[in-house]
């Protein structure tokens, strides 16, 4: 199922106890490395994380029509709407601040090009960034920021 900015969740918000919630492969090196990039930069703290791997984060995953055993995405779930792949790397990055926000320029971007770009990192991103060899463990300061 291809998701848009406009796409309303199908109880997603019934399943996720903070409004802007993204989720992210957690046996993935370029994924963490994401999530440790985004949480200083979030001073707003408008973010919460949460990994597919868990258990409602597979239940969110599947809530948005994608496959948990299979994650190819970034979901960012944020009142009623979903977004992933290019769309919500760009959402994420609006709420950053300076200069991480003027990034969401490249919304303006054909969506097919930027998802195209999006899959191709995605597809290959085990091979070039690897994978952790144990599972991503919140420091105290930022536990309270995942799901």
């Amino acid at each position: 199922m291809e998701s848009t900015p406009e796409t309303v969740g199908q109880g997603d918000e019934a399943i996720l106890p903070h409004p802007h919630v993204l989720l992210f492969d957690g046996a993935c090196n370029l994924c963490n490395a994401t999530v440790a990039f985004v949480l200083p930069r979030d001073r707003g703290r408008r973010f919460k994380f949460l990994p597919i791997q868990s258990d409602l984060g597979r239940r969110a995953y599947r809530a948005a029509g994608l496959d948990p055993s299979q994650p190819g995405t970034l979901l960012l779930v944020t009142g009623r709407r979903r977004l992933m792949r290019s769309d919500a790397a760009i959402e994420v990055a609006r709420h950053l601040g300076w200069p991480w926000k003027a990034g969401a320029w490249i919304r303006w971007v054909p969506r097919a090009l930027r998802d195209r770009a999006y899959d191709l990192v995605a597809r290959n991103r085990h091979r070039w960034f690897g994978t952790p060899a144990a599972c991503l463990v919140p420091s105290p300061g930022v536990r309270d920021r995942f799901l």
